[in-house]
């Protein structure tokens, strides 16, 4: 797939005459291994040979990751060569001019063979045997194994990044200029590591030419002050030894510190971060580590024979990291959390203000109007805790979790009043009196404290509200004050009663069937795909809802459901169905102390209601056609009854014939709303039943 050139990067262009000053080093450094240099030059490149080692560590060090120093191959290879040819230049000078003493090869030579020998070659040539065990054998053959490995790791990798690369770019989770920085990040890693691989072989290769250069310098300037220059064998041994050892030493360093970086680099991995970063700050977030080393280095401070002040330092030193690191930790933690939670209020505040935010709809909204705001947000606590109670007792109720409620406040809305909103439409609105109680009083007589004769919101009940202060007073007098945030919260309680099925969402039905046995969802997958959609699903539960009908015996509905799809398509049809077999959890829910109180549909208006069916020519009911002179004159009878027995605050169903059972429901529903309607085949079996009456 072609690239557009725009979004391809610009290459870097060096700044004008480095190329040429490179090139010219580069050549330098193969002069060196032909044309003889003098001393003075050789102590300066000797210097800088260990400058330019300590800035390759330092720099491998604070990368923040391997492919930072990408170039690290060639800057090896680089290094490398200087070395060598520096070699090869003491090399000559020593044989040359070796004869005239420890200084003839310069100083920086002859100060490390002073240094590091103590002036016994003997000593010196065991540093220096040491030094290329420890950089030849340790470093250097762990780094290129390290490196071996990561080349081909990285190799055999590579299809199924770019599998990945192409993945998220065809689902759209990156663009196609990320797609072109992941592939040429992914092209980058895979040469780095394979140039490593190689690379690694310079170190190697270096330590041996090193070994071998220092041995022949040594019995070749024997050979030479002794037959050439009429030296002693002691004495050319002396001088030899010495100059050749420093040389090997002088040249060994930089190489264990060059070993020592690319061992770094490839040791890294995935680790992210500077090299502190990576190993210091991983030792030290574990506290309890650092308590144990402590306690080991106490112990053996006690132990006799053995030295107590380092070990008693480094324990204390133990100590106080574990008990300052886990301190450090969670200021670091809480300064993140603050950050983020920063960060999100931020993007809240910023979506807030953009118009997608506008087109969103809140499921469930308390309103509040601009004085009663402060009272309620200034109970805020409270407020929550009674809102997630009556959230979980809806949950365990209903059989699902109805949205969480947004609480806001509107200054459009009247100063005392509330609204509750359903999907952004207002269903339920009324007045808060601030600072005042309500009291029920239905046919009771009124509290002889002073008060207004109000609606009771969530059920329009007579009440009376009165100041706080006389709350004692409506005690002794045997009322039951409400204070605001309960009566609130009814009404709130009332109004999503009345709006379960818009409140159920097809999410909903989706977590609740993921939530089933395996069986039972099986037995949805194939409801839902052989005879009706999860939509059509979702319907029939809505319908229950409808009517109060808790749907957390999901999977007695489903059998139900399983039952009757195959055959029946409306799902009014199979709502009826699926009643039937809840009539045991719908009686159990609707029964007061074990009696379920029944006012009975008379044989008259059976009758009628029969008579308004209209069937197909398979008995089938398309219809349902009653006379609207019978269907006021019912609503007037049934009005009459209802109310009676509502009066006396007793719960009660309507029961009428299982085929005109929905289209009673129907009427009722707009005279009496939460009086359930059951048809007789739903009397469950054992329920004890309390004929209160009959409409007729």
């Amino acid at each position: 797939m072609a690239t557009p050139q725009s979004i391809l990067p610009l290459p870097k262009v060096a700044p004008k005459g480095r190329d040429i000053g490179f090139a010219v080093g580069i050549i330098t450094i193969l002069c060196i291994l032909f044309l003889p240099i003098p001393v003075f030059m050789i102590d300066v490149g000797l210097a800088f040979s260990i400058a330019f080692a300590v800035l390759i560590l330092m720099v491998s060090l604070w990368i923040q990751r391997p492919l930072d120093f990408s170039s690290f191959p060639t800057i090896l290879l680089i290094a490398t060569m200087i070395r060598l040819s520096l070699n090869i230049a003491t090399t000559r000078v020593i044989l040359s001019h070796g004869h005239e003493g420890h200084d003839a090869a310069g100083g920086v030579i002859a100060g490390f063979s002073s240094l590091v020998m103590s002036g016994d070659f003997v000593i010196g040539l065991i540093v220096f045997l040491i030094l290329i065990v420890v950089n030849f054998i340790v470093i250097t053959k762990g780094a290129t194994r390290i490196a071996e490995v990561g080349a081909r790791f990285t190799l055999d990798a590579i299809p199924g990044k770019q599998m990945s690369i192409d993945a998220d770019l065809s689902a759209g989770t990156i663009d196609e200029k990320e797609a072109q920085r992941r592939r040429r990040e992914l092209e980058e890693e895979s040469s780095f590591y394979g140039a490593m691989d190689g690379a690694s072989k310079f170190v190697r290769g270096d330590a041996v030419a090193g070994l071998l250069i220092t041995a022949i310098n040594i019995f070749g300037g024997i050979i030479i002050g002794y037959f050439r220059h009429g030296m002693e064998i002691g004495e050319a041994a002396d001088v030899f030894v010495k100059l050749s050892v420093g040389d090997g030493i002088v040249t060994q360093i930089p190489a264990l510190i060059v070993s020592l970086a690319a061992g770094l680099i490839v040791t890294r991995g995935g680790t992210q971060g500077s090299t502190d970063t990576a190993v210091i700050g991983q030792l030290s977030s574990y506290p309890k580590a650092m308590s144990v080393a402590a306690g080991l280095m106490f112990l053996l401070a006690v132990i006799p024979g053995l030295p107590f002040v380092p070990f008693t330092v480094l324990g204390g030193l133990l100590a106080a990291g574990a008990w300052v690191v886990p301190r450090q930790i969670e200021a670091q933690n809480k300064a993140l959390r603050d950050e983020e939670e920063k960060k999100a209020v931020q993007k809240q505040e910023v979506e807030r203000d953009t118009v997608k935010n506008v087109l969103k709809t809140t499921e469930i909204e308390l309103a509040l109007g601009k004085l009663v705001s402060p009272r309620l947000l200034g109970a805020h606590q409270e407020l929550a805790f009674r809102v997630s109670k009556m959230r979980k007792k809806f949950a365990v109720q209903y059989g699902f979790v109805v949205p969480e409620i947004k609480v806001t406040d509107d200054i459009a809305i009247p100063d005392k009043s509330y609204q509750i909103r359903i999907h952004g439409t207002t269903v339920a609105a009324s007045t808060l009196r601030v600072g005042e109680v309500l009291v029920i009083t239905g046919k009771r007589h009124k509290p002889s404290v002073p008060g207004d004769e109000v609606r009771e919101p969530a059920f329009g009940m007579p009440a009376f509200s009165v100041l706080e202060h006389f709350v004692e007073d409506l005690k002794r007098e045997g009322f039951h004050p409400i204070d605001n945030i309960s009566a609130l919260l009814t009404h709130v309680s009332e109004v999503i009663r009345n709006n379960l099925p818009s409140l159920l969402s097809f999410k909903d039905v989706k977590i609740l069937i993921d939530r089933l046995d395996p069986e039972y969802k099986k037995l949805a997958d194939e409801i839902c795909s052989s005879h009706m959609s999860y939509s059509g699903l979702q319907a029939i539960l809505k319908l229950l809802l409808a009517e109060r009908v808790s749907i957390r015996n999901l999977h007695l509905i489903l059998e139900a459901v399983a039952e009757l799809a195959p055959h029946l398509k409306k799902a009014e049809q199979i709502v009826e169905h699926v009643r039937v077999r809840m009539s045991q959890q719908i009686c159990g829910d609707l029964s007061d102390n074990g009696v379920l109180r029944v006012v009975r549909i008379g044989t008259k208006w059976d009758l009628i209601f029969q008579q308004a069916l209209k069937r197909d020519a398979k008995g089938e009911v398309i219809e349902f056609d009653i006379d609207p002179r019978h269907l006021e004159e019912f609503s007037n009878e049934a009005s009459k009854v209802i109310r009676e027995f509502m009066d006396e605050g007793l719960p009660f169903v309507l029961v009428t014939l299982p085929e005109t059972r929905s289209y009673v429901r129907m009427i009722t529903e707009r005279l009496f709303s939460t009086l359930p309607v059951l048809s007789h085949v739903e009397l469950a079996k054992g329920t004890e039943i309390k004929i209160l009456g009959s409409i007729s």
